[in-house]
C-alpha cells in the first residue's frame, strides 16, 4: 500500500517522536516490517516519508527537557543544579548493557540504500528524479549524521553498510571497530553522496527538510572535528597508532590514508575549509539593529527573533529548523523556561566573563568596563550578544498579553537562586534570554510552538576561520572576512587584532577550558577563534564536542575547576531576605562567602562530590563500552576492544591512562 503524507506536517510531527526501542546489544535487529514490505520504497513519496523517520535523531525542543537552550549545560558555559559525574573521577562506570554501541538508526539507514539503490540505478523508482535524488541524499546523510555520533563518544567503531543476517559467525566480524580515521573518512564520503543528491532548497520551501547546505555544514563539522581531534591527541592512545592505542592488535600495520597522521591532518582541515566556504559565501547572516524590544513602540530585532520565531523559514542563515505546531498538540516548554531561569540551567560567570567590551578589549583591558556587582553592570559596554541574551530583573518579557500565557512571567523577576526547583530556581542567577518569545500564548504550560534551529549558517564561517588558522598559522582574507562579517553583526569592534593584542592567556585560563590544549595554553589568536565561536553559538549544544576535540580538561586533572554564577556576596546580595541565604549547613541553600564572592552552585552543602571542584580523567574524553557487548561477541575472544583506561567489567570506574 502506498502512503502518502503532506510532508511539514509529518516533519513536525516526527520532531516529538521520541525513540524508545529493545535494546540493541548486538548487530541483529531486523527493520520493522510494518514500514518496509518488500512493496514499500517504490516510488517517490514512499522514500520522503521513510527519510523523514529519521528526522527524529536531531536535536530539537523537548517539551519536558531542558529544551535546546540548555543543552550546554554540564560544560564552563552552563550550569544546571546538578552536576554531572565525569567531573567527579571514579563515579563514572562501565555500564552493564546499553550505550552508545548502538546500530539502530545506522541499520535503518543501511537498508534503505542497499534496497533503493538498485532500483534507482535501475531507474524503477516512480515519481521526479529530482526528488527521488533528494530523498536518498536524506539517508545518506542521516547515516554520517550516526556514524558521526559514535565517533565523538566511542571513536573507533565498525563500518556496515549493509542490514546482516542474524548468524552470530556474520555479525561478530562485523563488529570489529575501524580505526576513528577509517570511520571519519566513510562518514565524508557519505556525505559527499549527499552533498551530491540533495536539492540546494528544501523540497519543502521550508526550510524543513535537509538541503545541500546542511550537508556541507555537517561535513566542515566533521573534518574540522577530527583534524583537532588528532592534532591534540597526538601521541596518545586516543589516536591510531599512537601509544597504547587498543585497536593496535586488531588493525596491524594500519596506515592513514593520507600517508601520514599529519598529512591526514592537513586534509581533514582543507576538506573542512572548502565545505565552511561553499555555505559561507551562500548564506548570509541575519543582521542585528542592536535593539533589545522592551515596547511595542520598539523595533524588533531580527537577530533576537531568529531564535524564538515561529516561523524560521524566511531568514537566510537558518538552514534547517523544525516546525510545531499549536493546534495540532505539537508542541514544548521552551518559551516558559525562557521567561524564568531556563529550567534552572544559567550562564556560568565563565561564558558571561568571556565576553569582550564592544570596543574589542576584554574586560580587564577595559577602562569602561563597569563590573559585575549588578546584573545591570555587567551588561554595559559589552558584546551585543551579551547585552541581548544575558537577562537582568525589570526587564519586560512579555509585549503581547494573553489569556493562554498561564504560565508567562512578564516582568524578570530577581533570580530566585535559593529555589531548587528547576520551573522556578536560577542555578547560577545568570539566566540566558535566547528562545524567549514576546507572545504570552506561547506560554501555556508545555504549549508553545516556537520553531527550533537545527542548523544555521554561522557556524560555517567559524568552522572556516579555525580550520584556517589550525592548518596555515595565520588567517587568509576569507577567514577574515568571516571574522568581521560576524563582529560586525554582534555589534563588536570588527579589528579582531585589537582583541588579540589585549588578550592576556593566563587570566583567560581562569575561566574558560577552551584556553587549553593538552593542559598547555594556547595562542592569543587561536584563543580569539575559540571565544568568537563560544560566544556566538551560546547555549545551542556545540560546547561539549568542541571542548572534546580540543582536549581542553587536561589542566582539570591535577587542578580543580569552580563552577561559578553572579556576584552573589556584593550588592546583589540585598535583593534576598538574609535569613534565606543559608551557608555551611548540610541543608545550606547558597555557597558560603568564605569560599568566593560568586555563587558556586554545586558547593553548598559540603555534600556535593564536586565540592572541592570539577576534576578529570584521560579516559572521560571517550565513553565506555557497555559489558555485556563484549559477551555476546565472543567474551575474552570478542573483535571489540574497550576504550582506553576503561574496563570490560560492568562497574567498573576507569584507571590512569
Amino acid at each position: 500500500m502506498k502512503t502518502h503524507y503532506k510532508l511539514t506536517v509529518v516533519f513536525a510531527l516526527v520532531g516529538m517522536i521520541f525513540f524508545t526501542s529493545c535494546e540493541d546489544d548486538f548487530l541483529d535487529r531486523e527493520p520493522l516490517s510494518s514500514i518496509t514490505p518488500d512493496q514499500y520504497l517504490w516510488d517517490e513519496a514512499e522514500l520522503a516519508a521513510y527519510a523523514i523517520e529519521r528526522y527524529g535523531t536531531l536535536p530539537t525542543h523537548g517539551q519536558w527537557s531542558f529544551g535546546t537552550f540548555g543543552i550546554d549545560a554540564n560544560t564552563d558555559n552552563m550550569a544546571s543544579f546538578g552536576y554531572d559525574n565525569k567531573y567527579a573521577p571514579g563515579q563514572w562506570r562501565v555500564g552493564q548493557s546499553g550505550g552508545d554501541w548502538d546500530f539502530w538508526n545506522i541499520r535503518q539507514c543501511n537498508y534503505f540504500l542497499e534496497t533503493v539503490i538498485p532500483r534507482w540505478e535501475a531507474g524503477e523508482i516512480t515519481g521526479s528524479p529530482q526528488n527521488v535524488d533528494h530523498y536518498i541524499g536524506e539517508i545518506y546523510f542521516f547515516r554520517a549524521y550516526e556514524y558521526f555520533k559514535r565517533v565523538q563518544t566511542l571513536g573507533d567503531f565498525p563500518i556496515v553498510e549493509t542490514t546482516l543476517p542474524d548468524e552470530w559467525e556474520t555479525l561478530t566480524e562485523a563488529s570489529k571497530r575501524a580505526p576513528r580515521t577509517e570511520v571519519v573518512r566513510f562518514i565524508l564520503s557519505d556525505l559527499d553522496e549527499a552533498i551530491n543528491l540533495l536539492a540546494a532548497g528544501s523540497p519543502d520551501g521550508a526550510k524543513n527538510r535537509i538541503n545541500k547546505a546542511c550537508a556541507q555544514l555537517l561535513k566542515s563539522r566533521v573534518a574540522l572535528y577530527e583534524a583537532t581531534w588528532l592534532k591534540y591527541f597526538n601521541n596518545t592512545a586516543f589516536v591510531p597508532n599512537g601509544p597504547g592505542w587498543p585497536g593496535a592488535d586488531y588493525n596491524p600495520g594500519y596506515q592513514f590514508q593520507a600517508g601520514s597522521l599529519e598529512g591526514e591532518i592537513d586534509w581533514l582541515f582543507d576538506q573542512s575549509m572548502e565545505a565552511a566556504a561553499a555555505v559561507a559565501n551562500t548564506y548570509g547572516l541575519t543582521p542585528n539593529n542592536g535593539v533589545l524590544q522592551q515596547s511595542l513602540s520598539d523595533a524588533n530585532n531580527p537577530y533576537f527573533d531568529m531564535f524564538s520565531s515561529v516561523d524560521m523559514s524566511g531568514y537566510n542563515e537558518v538552514l534547517l529548523w523544525r516546525r510545531y505546531d499549536g493546534g495540532l498538540g505539537i508542541t514544548h516548554n521552551v518559551p516558559v523556561y525562557a521567561q524564568l531561569g531556563n529550567h534552572g540551567v544559567g550562564l556560568t560567570r565563565g561564558m558571561v566573563e568571556s565576553f569582550v567590551m564592544e570596543d574589542g578589549l576584554p574586560i580587564y583591558a577595559a577602562s569602561n568596563y563597569q563590573g559585575d556587582d549588578l546584573i545591570s553592570d555587567v551588561r554595559q559596554n559589552r558584546d551585543g550578544r551579551l547585552w541581548l541574551f544575558l537577562k537582568e530583573p525589570d526587564q519586560v518579557n512579555v509585549l503581547y498579553e494573553s489569556t493562554i500565557g498561564t504560565h508567562a512571567t512578564p516582568i524578570e523577576p530577581i533570580p530566585n537562586i535559593t529555589n531548587s526547583n528547576p520551573e522556578q530556581g536560577y542555578s547560577t542567577g545568570y539566566a540566558i534570554r535566547k528562545g524567549l518569545n514576546y507572545d504570552a500564548a506561547q506560554c501555556a504550560n508545555g504549549g508553545g510552538y516556537t520553531g527550533a534551529i537545527v542548523f544555521r549558517a554561522t557556524e560555517a564561517y567559524l568552522n572556516y576561520i579555525e580550520a584556517c588558522y589550525e592548518k596555515n598559522g595565520s588567517l587568509d582574507g576569507t577567514a577574515s572576512s568571516y571574522w568581521m562579517a560576524i563582529r560586525n553583526r554582534a555589534g563588536v569592534n570588527t579589528d579582531y587584532q585589537v582583541t588579540i593584542s589585549n588578550t592576556q592567556m593566563s587570566l583567560e585560563a581562569q575561566n574558560d577550558w577552551g584556553a587549553y590544549s593538552a593542559g598547555q595554553l594556547i595562542d592569543p589568536t587561536l584563543y580569539n577563534i575559540r571565544r568568537e565561536r563560544r560566544c556566538e553559538l551560546m547555549a545551542e549544544g556545540l560546547r561539549w564536542m568542541d571542548l572534546k576535540r580540543w582536549r581542553a580538561m587536561d589542566q582539570m586533572i591535577d587542578e580543580p575547576y569552580h563552577i561559578e554564577g553572579f556576584k552573589l556576596w556584593g550588592p546583589m546580595q540585598d535583593w534576598y531576605n538574609a535569613s534565606n541565604l543559608t551557608y555551611g549547613t548540610p541543608s545550606a541553600s547558597v555557597s558560603s562567602p568564605s569560599l568566593s564572592d560568586y555563587l558556586r552552585p554545586y558547593e553548598k552543602t559540603g555534600n556535593e562530590l564536586v565540592f572541592d571542584g570539577y576534576r578529570w580523567t584521560m579516559a572521560h574524553y571517550l565513553n565506555p563500552i557497555a559489558a555485556s557487548h563484549f559477551l555476546i561477541t565472543g567474551g575474552s575472544s570478542s573483535p571489540i576492544y574497550q576504550n582506553p583506561g576503561w574496563s570490560t567489567s560492568a562497574n567498573t570506574a576507569p584507571s590512569d591512562i
